[in-house]
């Protein structure tokens, strides 16, 4: 993983100071959320290699929980490129289906929660937009991203208007990536992926248990690519699955060995533990974090 820095402030400006009374995680393990190992090993595939290969853009990630996934992206980002987290934290929901979700599955959500958690790995916030996604396109420029990431609303309607919004704000290679789209209660995000597939040209590079990832852009070079990493590791089951034209990889990596994580500036040195996947690297111990404030959220 690049070592991280710093992006634009916010456009809601927060104490640089996490506030007493909220916990602060003292490693990435101790955000709560669900980024799994897979898919830790893919984003940090894709972000590494725009990286290497001096693609320019920006990064985008509609819908931030606690900021797990959020933290992790932050680490690719390059000083003069803007970081762009949208969310509704606990503004109220535009519409009642909206509203009715957010109310089984957000209710303790806040942006300040979100914030504490991304200040103890980074020195400055992303740009943080507290709105519905609909709007994203007011706020992010078109065709500046390269790499969008896809978890707010499970609703068909919405994700449809993300996945259009992505097509808007993707340089011409960027890669979109959607969440849950495979999970048995989100058949709205399913429905939204695999028409955008079928009508829109967007071409799948890969799935896993959880996300898809694709482009509008070019395919054969980046499928090349990723399928000879995948035969290189001997921790990820990988095979192929015709899509669209397009030989899309399956991948299963329960047990993948994680990139290194950012680290908090909060952690303590302890010696690594053997009950988590990952290469060998310091780990430093559980702490209570945010998620010892917040109830499980059920997905």
């Amino acid at each position: 993983m690049p070592e991280a820095s710093a992006s634009v402030p916010t456009s809601a400006p927060a104490s640089a100071e996490e506030p007493d009374d909220l916990p602060v995680p003292t490693a990435f393990s101790d955000v709560k959320g669900w980024f799994h190992p897979a898919d830790q090993v893919l984003f940090d595939w894709f972000l590494s290699r725009q990286l290497d290969l001096g693609e320019p853009g920006d990064l985008l990630e509609l819908g931030a929980y606690l900021g797990k996934s959020a933290i992790f992206m932050g680490s690719y980002l390059r000083p003069d490129e803007t970081f762009t987290v949208c969310d509704l934290f606990d503004s109220p929901a535009p519409d009642d289906a909206n509203s009715k979700e957010m109310g089984r599955s957000y209710a303790t959500l806040t942006r300040r929660a979100f914030e504490a958690n991304y200040r103890s790995f980074h020195d400055e916030l992303p740009q943080v937009v507290q709105a519905p996604s609909a709007g994203i396109a007011t706020h992010v420029p078109g065709g500046s991203c390269r790499f969008v990431h896809i978890d707010a609303s499970h609703l068909y309607e919405h994700v449809h208007a993300d996945i259009a919004a992505a097509r808007e704000l993707l340089t011409p290679d960027g890669i979109v990536v959607l969440d849950d789209f495979r999970a048995e209660h989100c058949p709205g995000v399913a429905a939204a992926t695999w028409g955008a597939v079928a009508t829109t040209g967007l071409k799948p590079l890969c799935i896993t248990a959880t996300k898809f990832y694709g482009t509008w852009g070019r395919y054969e070079a980046v499928h090349g690519e990723l399928g000879r990493l995948l035969k290189g590791r001997d921790d990820m089951w990988h095979g192929a699955e015709e899509v669209a034209g397009h030989p899309m990889i399956r991948i299963s990596g329960r047990k993948a060995r994680t990139p290194a994580h950012p680290r908090s500036r909060h952690a303590s040195v302890a010696p690594p533990r053997k009950d988590e996947a990952g290469p060998r690297r310091t780990r430093r111990p559980r702490g209570r974090g945010l998620a010892a404030l917040l109830p499980g959220r059920r997905r």
